[in-house]
C-alpha cells in the first residue's frame, strides 16, 4: 500500500465504516405492564422467611456448608411441581404450515390453470370433456406439492429438536451435602444451585451470596447494560423486575463465577419454576414464531419469481398469437397450449427437493459433531455461510486452537528465571523451582489465595479432585497444591476480607485476606496482564525485600517477559501489598464503588508463565481453511507476543510481519512500507484510535491477529469486516465471546468447554469442541451448495424440452409433441426421485472444493466497488444542520426514490457491474440448463417425435398440413377418435384409428427421450473437476436408485393401456425408438466433457494458490518451544 494515502483516498476508505458510528442503541423492549402483573414476591422475604417458606435450609455466611435438599426430598417435590420447563411457545398450527406451502407462487400458477380448464368445461362440455382430467390433475398437483414440502419441513423440525435434544441443559445444584450436576428440568423449589460467568440461569433464583455477580436481563426488560445482582438478607421491596436479589430465568450470567473462600460467592436459591416464573408468566415475551426468510430461502424465491414471470409472459403472448393466426377462434386449444407453457416453465419439486436436501445436510453434518441449532441455520450454512461464502473466520485462541489446560513453566522473580516444568529448551541461566528460593513462597500464596476455583468433592486428596474454574486458575492451583501440605486448612487459616474479580476490561484480580505480616494482620494480593499490574507496583521483590523499581528492573523485566511469551506462554504476573495495620484494620470497609481499596504502591513479586498447547489438528485444521481461501485470524485477551507465538505453531503467521522484520533487518519500525509485509499484530489497546483506511491496511493482510482484546474490541472487529463485505464466522467459548459471536454471520461455539452464553449466541456448535471439526463443517457446506446446484440445474434442464415443442405447436404449427399431464408426470414423477438422489453427491475430487475460492470473495475489486456506493450513499443523506445527525427519509420518499431509480445511469451500472460472486443460480447454470442441456434434449425429443410419426406415415409436412385444417371452411380436426382419415403425401390413407396410436406413440416417446437423455444429465451436470466418467461421478447408487424408478414409472404410463385415457400414450411403441435419445444423451456426455475442458482454464485461476510454509503435519505437544522469532 502507498506509503502516504491522498484525502480522497482516505474518505474513500472511511465511507465503508460510516454506518458503524451512525448505529445508535434502540429503546427499551415494551412490556413494563406485563411485568406489573406477574405473581412473584419471593424477593420481599428475609432469608430466614424464605427458608420457612420453601422448606429448605442454607447458611448465607458459609454457602459451602449448606446440604441442600435430600435426593428423595428433590424428587417428591419435582413429582408435586412438575419438570422446570416452559410451556413452549405458541407456533403455527399444522394447518397454518400447510396453507403457507400452498400458497405459493408455483402452485398457484398450477391451481390457476387448473381452475381455467374447468373454465372452458363450462363453456363447451363436449369439446373440452379431456380437459376434466387435465384441470383436476393440476390442482391436485398443486395440492400434493405443498402436501410433500410441508411433510418435510415437519420431518426437518423434527431432526433438529433431536439434535438440541443431544445437548439439555444441566445446573450445578447442592444435593445431600455435595455439589452435582443436574439436568436444568429436574431442579425444584428449594434447591441451592451454583451460577458463575458463562451460565443461563435456569429458573427464578433468590441471591443470598454473591459479589459482583452481573446478568444480562437484555432479552427480557431491553436493559442494555448488565445488571448487579447482590444478597440482601432483608429482601427488597420493589417490583420483581427491578429486585436486586432476583436472578431471572433465561438470563444470563456475565460475570462472577464459582464460589469460594468465605467471602465470594454467587450461590442461589430457587423460588420458582417452569411456567411460575417471570418469563413463564408474561406470555408476550415468548412470543410466536417470527417469518424472517433465510438466504437460501430469498434466493430460491427470486428464481421462483422469475422463472414464474416468464412463464405468465410466454403463456399469455403466445396464446394471443395462438388464437389470432393458425388457432382462430380455437380458446380451448389454446388455452391448453398457455396452460402447458406454465407447466412446463415450472419446476414444481423444486421446494420440496430443496427442503429434503437440506435435511440430509443436517443429519450428516450432525455425524460429523457440527451441529446447526435451526432450520434456517442449516440454509445458511448451505448457501451463505459456511458454503463456498465464508470468507473470514476469527477464532479465539483459550480453549479453541489450545487445549484448556494450563501447566506452570517458568517463573520469573528477584530478577531470577526459575523453571517449574522439566524442559531441555531453557537457558543456561534458567534455575530449577524450588520452594525456598526469594520470592516463590509469595508466588505460591498468591496463586492459592488469589483464586475463585471450586472443587467437586473435598474428600479427596488434592491430586484427585477435579477443579472447577478457568483453565488459567486450575493451572495454577495444580501448581500451588504441590507445594501447600494442606491446601484446605491453609485455605481456612487466610479467610478472604474483600475482592474484586478478574474481568475482561481491569485484566487482573484483587483479594485482600487475613495474612498476618509485622506492620499488620491483612494483605493484598493482585495478579493478571503484566503491563496492568506493574503499573501499580512502585517497588519489586528481591531477596525478600522490596527493592524500588528501576529502569534496570524495566529492562530485564521486558526481557523475560519477551522470553516467556516468544514461546507461546500465557503470562501472569503476581503482586503484593502488605498493609498496615494503623490504616487498615479487621473494620475497616473496603468498597469497590468508590475505588476504596488499595489500587497503588505495590510490590512486584514476579512473572508466572503458564502454557496452553495446541489442540491435536489444529495446524492441518488453519491450514486447509487457508487452502480453501478463507482468511482465518486470531482475535484473543493474551499478549501480543503470546498469540504471535501461538500462531506461528498452527499457520496462522507464516510470513514477518513490521516487528519481526525490523530486527532482521536493523531497520526502525517506521521505515518498513505495507507491502513489504504480509502479517500484522494488533494490540487492543490500539483498536479505538483506528481510522478507516487502517482498518483497510490490517484486513488486506493474510495473516493477522489481534491481542489483548476486550469483548468490545472482539464485537467492533466483526462489525469491520463485515462492513468490507467479509462472511464472518467466529469461533469462541467464552461469555467474552458472546458479543462476537452474536453479531458474526456464522457464530460457531465449544459444547463442552463453551459457556451457556456462547451457546446462545452461537448459530453452531461444535459437540466435540474440536477446531478441525469446523473443517468437516466447510467441506460439508461446501457440498450442500453444490449439490443444491446440481440439483436445480438438473431440474430445469428439462424445461426446453419441454417447452421449445409447446411453441412448435403454436407457431408452425404441429400436433401438440407433449400433453399438460406428462409434463407434470415429468416434474413430479421421475424428476423428483433423482432430484432427490443429489443429496448424496460426494465430493468430485478429494480435495477441489477445498482448494477453491469462497464463491462470494473478498478483495481489492469488491472492496472498492462496496466503498464508492457507500460514499455515494453519504453524500446523498440528509442531515441535521445542528446536530448533523443523518435524517432518514419518510417511506414515500424511500419508496419514490426506488420508483426511481431504474431511469438513472447509476442503477445500471450498478446492476450491470460485473461480479466474481457465485451465487445458486448464476448465468452459467441458467445456460448450461436452457441453452446447451435443454437444446440438445429438445433437438433429441424433437427427432424422435419426427421419426416415430415418419414411421407411421406422417411427414413434417403432413403434420403441418394436419394442424393447419383446422383454420379450413369448415375446420377438420385430426388425430382424435372422430377424425376423418387422413391422406398423406405419398397418397396412403391414415384412419382416425391410426392417427390417434400415431400421437400417442410420437408424444410417448417425447416423454421418454425427456427421461432417457435425463438420465445422461445426471451424470453430466457433476462433471466440473473432472470428466463425466469415474468413481466419484456415478459412485452415488441413489442415483441409480432414482433413474430406476423413474424407469419404473415411465414403462407403467406409457405401456398400460388404461391409463392412456389420462396420459395418452400407446403400448405399440417399438423400444427400438429409444436408441434416438440413447444417442444424444450420449452426445450431451460428450459435450459436457468438452466443457470441462473449455473452463478448466477458469477453474484452475478459481483455485487457490499454495501457500509456502504450510505445516500440514500433526500439532505435537511441544513444551517451552521458543518461537523462532
Amino acid at each position: 500500500m502507498k506509503r502516504e494515502m491522498t484525502k480522497e483516498d482516505k474518505e474513500l476508505a472511511e465511507a465503508g465504516y460510516e454506518h458503524l458510528s451512525q448505529q445508535k442503541a434502540h429503546g427499551q423492549k415494551d412490556g413494563k405492564a406485563e411485568m406489573d402483573k406477574v405473581d412473584i414476591h419471593e424477593h420481599q422475604l428475609t432469608l430466614d422467611a424464605l427458608q420457612t417458606e420453601l422448606d429448605t435450609a442454607f447458611d448465607p455466611k458459609d454457602a459451602g456448608r449448606s446440604s441442600g435438599l435430600s435426593t428423595d426430598e428433590a424428587q417428591a417435590r419435582l413429582s408435586r411441581d412438575g419438570p422446570n420447563v416452559l410451556t413452549p411457545p405458541k407456533k403455527k398450527s399444522a394447518l397454518r404450515k400447510y396453507w403457507d406451502c400452498l400458497m405459493t407462487m408455483f402452485n398457484i400458477l398450477l391451481m390457476i390453470a387448473g381452475v381455467l380448464e374447468y373454465i372452458l368445461l363450462g363453456v363447451d362440455y363436449k369439446d373440452n370433456f379431456p380437459n376434466t382430467y387435465l384441470g383436476g390433475i393440476l390442482i391436485g398437483v398443486a395440492f400434493l406439492n405443498a402436501l410433500i414440502e410441508f411433510y418435510q419441513l415437519q420431518k426437518s423440525e423434527a431432526i433438529l429438536a433431536s439434535f438440541l435434544a443431544m445437548i439439555p441443559p444441566s445446573s450445578r445444584v447442592v444435593r445431600d451435602g455435595t455439589l452435582t450436576t443436574v439436568p436444568a428440568a429436574d431442579l425444584v423449589k428449594g434447591d441451592i444451585v451454583l451460577v458463575r460467568s458463562g451460565d443461563k440461569t435456569p429458573a427464578d433464583l433468590i441471591v443470598f451470596a454473591a459479589s459482583d455477580l452481573k446478568v444480562d436481563n437484555s432479552s427480557l426488560t431491553g436493559e442494555s447494560e448488565p445488571q448487579e445482582r447482590l444478597a440482601r438478607p432483608e429482601g427488597v421491596q420493589s417490583r420483581p423486575v427491578e429486585a436486586e436479589n432476583l436472578l431471572f430465568n433465561s438470563t444470563l450470567v456475565v460475570n462472577g463465577e464459582g464460589w469460594g473462600g468465605e467471602y465470594y460467592y454467587a450461590v442461589s436459591l430457587v423460588v420458582r419454576t417452569g411456567d411460575h416464573t417471570l418469563i413463564g408468566q408474561i406470555a408476550a415475551l415468548t412470543g410466536n414464531e417470527t417469518g424472517k426468510k433465510s438466504p437460501l430461502a430469498v434466493e430460491i424465491g427470486r428464481f421462483v419469481m422469475m422463472v414464474s414471470a416468464i412463464a405468465i409472459v410466454f403463456a399469455v403472448v403466445f396464446f394471443v398469437v395462438g388464437i389470432t393466426t393458425v388457432y382462430k377462434g380455437k380458446g380451448e386449444q389454446t388455452v391448453t397450449f398457455a396452460v402447458s407453457i406454465l407447466v412446463a416453465f415450472v419446476p414444481e419439486g423444486l421446494p420440496s427437493v430443496v427442503t429434503l436436501l437440506l435435511s440430509i445436510a443436517a443429519k450428516r453434518m450432525a455425524a460429523q459433531n457440527v451441529l446447526v441449532k435451526d432450520l434456517q441455520g442449516v440454509e445458511t450454512l448451505g448457501t451463505r455461510v459456511l458454503s463456498c461464502s465464508l470468507t473470514l473466520l476469527a477464532t479465539d485462541k483459550t480453549g479453541t486452537l489450545t487445549r484448556n489446560q494450563m501447566t506452570v513453566t517458568n517463573i520469573w522473580s528477584g530478577l531470577r528465571m526459575f523453571t517449574a516444568f522439566q524442559s531441555n529448551n531453557d537457558s543456561e541461566t534458567t534455575e530449577s523451582f524450588a520452594i525456598d528460593a526469594p520470592g516463590m513462597r509469595e508466588i505460591v500464596d498468591i496463586a492459592a489465595l488469589n483464586s475463585h476455583v471450586k472443587f467437586d468433592r473435598t474428600d479427596l486428596p488434592f491430586d484427585q479432585r477435579k477443579i472447577l474454574g478457568d483453565a488459567t486458575e486450575t493451572g495454577l492451583i495444580r501448581f500451588a497444591g504441590k507445594h501447600i501440605p494442606d491446601y484446605d486448612a491453609y485455605q481456612g487459616q487466610h479467610p478472604k476480607v474483600f475482592e474484586i474479580p478478574f474481568n475482561s476490561s481491569n485484566k487482573w484480580a484483587l483479594v485482600i485476606l487475613e495474612k498476618q505480616h509485622r506492620d499488620g494482620i491483612l494483605t493484598a494480593y493482585i495478579k493478571g496482564a503484566p503491563e496492568r499490574v506493574l503499573a501499580k507496583c512502585s517497588t519489586y521483590l528481591k531477596g525478600g525485600k522490596a527493592v524500588p523499581i528501576t529502569d534496570e528492573f524495566k529492562v530485564q523485566y521486558d526481557e523475560a517477559y519477551d522470553y516467556m511469551a516468544s514461546r507461546g506462554h500465557r503470562v501472569i504476573a503476581c503482586a503484593q501489598k502488605l498493609l498496615p495495620g494503623s490504616i487498615y484494620d479487621t473494620a475497616y470497609e473496603f468498597s469497590k464503588t468508590d475505588a476504596n481499596y488499595p489500587s497503588t504502591e505495590y510490590c512486584f513479586c514476579g512473572l508466572v508463565s503458564l502454557e496452553d498447547p495446541p489442540k491435536h489438528g489444529v495446524r492441518e485444521a488453519i491450514g486447509t481453511l487457508r487452502l480453501a481461501g478463507i482468511k482465518v485470524m486470531m482475535v484473543t485477551g493474551d499478549h501480543p507476543k503470546t498469540a504471535e507465538a501461538i500462531a506461528r505453531k498452527i499457520n496462522l503467521i507464516l510470513g514477518e510481519t513490521k516487528e519481526t522484520l525490523s530486527k532482521k533487518t536493523g531497520r526502525s519500525v517506521d521505515e518498513i512500507y505495507e507491502d513489504e509485509v504480509d502479517a500484522v499484530v494488533i494490540h487492543g489497546d490500539d483498536i479505538d484510535a483506528l481510522q478507516g483506511w487502517q482498518w483497510d491496511q490490517i484486513f488486506a493482510k493474510n495473516e493477522i491477529v489481534f491481542a489483548r482484546t476486550s469483548p468490545q474490541h472482539k464485537l467492533e472487529i466483526v462489525k469491520r469486516a463485515q462492513a468490507l463485505g467479509h462472511i464472518v464466522g467466529v469461533t469462541g467459548d467464552g461469555v467474552n465471546d458472546s458479543p462476537a459471536l452474536k453479531k458474526a454471520d456464522l457464530g460457531i461455539a465449544m459444547n463442552i468447554s463453551g459457556s451457556d452464553v456462547s451457546k446462545e449466541a452461537a448459530n453452531m456448535i461444535l459437540l466435540d469442541d474440536n477446531f478441525a471439526s469446523t473443517v468437516k463443517g466447510v467441506a460439508e457446506g461446501r457440498q450442500i451448495f453444490v449439490n443444491l446446484k446440481r440439483s436445480i440445474q438438473y431440474t430445469i434442464s428439462h424445461s426446453t424440452p419441454e417447452v421449445i415443442p409447446q411453441l412448435l405447436y403454436v407457431v408452425v404449427p404441429i400436433p401438440l409433441p407433449l400433453s399438460a399431464i406428462l409434463i407434470l408426470v415429468i416434474d413430479l414423477g421421475f424428476e423428483l426421485f433423482v432430484a432427490l438422489s443429489f443429496a448424496w453427491d460426494k465430493p468430485e475430487t478429494k480435495d477441489g472444493l477445498m482448494r477453491m475460492a469462497p464463491r462470494k470473495p473478498v478483495n481489492d475489486r469488491s472492496i472498492n466497488s462496496l466503498k464508492k456506493r457507500a460514499l455515494r450513499r453519504t453524500k446523498t443523506l440528509r442531515r441535521d444542520p445542528e446536530t448533523h445527525e443523518v435524517v432518514r427519509p419518510s417511506r414515500f420518499a424511500q419508496l419514490v426514490t426506488q420508483a426511481k431509480a431504474p431511469f438513472t445511469r447509476q442503477f445500471w451500472e450498478d446492476a450491470l457491474e460485473q461480479s466474481e460472486a457465485e451465487t445458486l443460480v448464476d448465468a452459467k447454470l441458467l445456460s448450461y440448463a436452457y441453452l446447451e442441456a435443454g437444446v440438445i434434449e429438445m433437438i433429441g425429443a424433437l427427432v424422435a417425435y419426427f421419426v416415430v410419426f415418419f414411421k407411421n406415415g406422417f411427414t413434417p409436412g403432413d403434420l403441418r398440413r394436419a394442424q393447419v385444417a383446422l383454420n379450413d371452411s369448415p375446420p377438420t380436426t385430426y388425430f382424435t377418435k372422430s377424425s376423418p382419415d387422413f391422406t398423406n403425401s405419398r397418397g396412403e390413407v391414415i384412419p382416425a384409428w391410426k392417427q390417434v396410436d400415431a400421437l400417442g406413440q410420437a408424444q410417448s416417446i417425447v416423454y421418454l427421450s425427456v427421461f432417457i437423455i435425463q438420465c445422461f444429465n445426471v451424470f453430466a451436470v457433476k462433471a466440473k473437476f473432472r470428466f463425466p466418467f469415474g468413481k466419484s461421478i456415478v459412485g452415488n447408487y441413489y442415483n441409480f436408485a432414482g433413474i430406476i424408478a423413474g424407469a419404473c414409472l415411465g414403462m407403467f404410463i406409457i405401456y398400460t393401456p388404461p391409463l392412456h385415457v389420462v396420459f395418452g400414450g400407446s403400448f405399440h411403441l417399438s423400444p427400438l425408438y429409444w436408441l434416438i435419445p440413447v444417442a444424444f444423451g450420449v452426445l450431451l456426455l460428450v459435450w459436457s466433457s468438452v466443457r470441462v475442458l473449455l473452463m478448466r482454464k477458469s477453474i484452475e485461476q478459481g483455485r487457490v494458490k499454495d501457500i509456502k510454509g504450510l505445516m500440514m503435519f500433526p500439532t505435537m505437544r511441544t513444551m517451552s518451544m521458543r518461537s523462532r522469532h
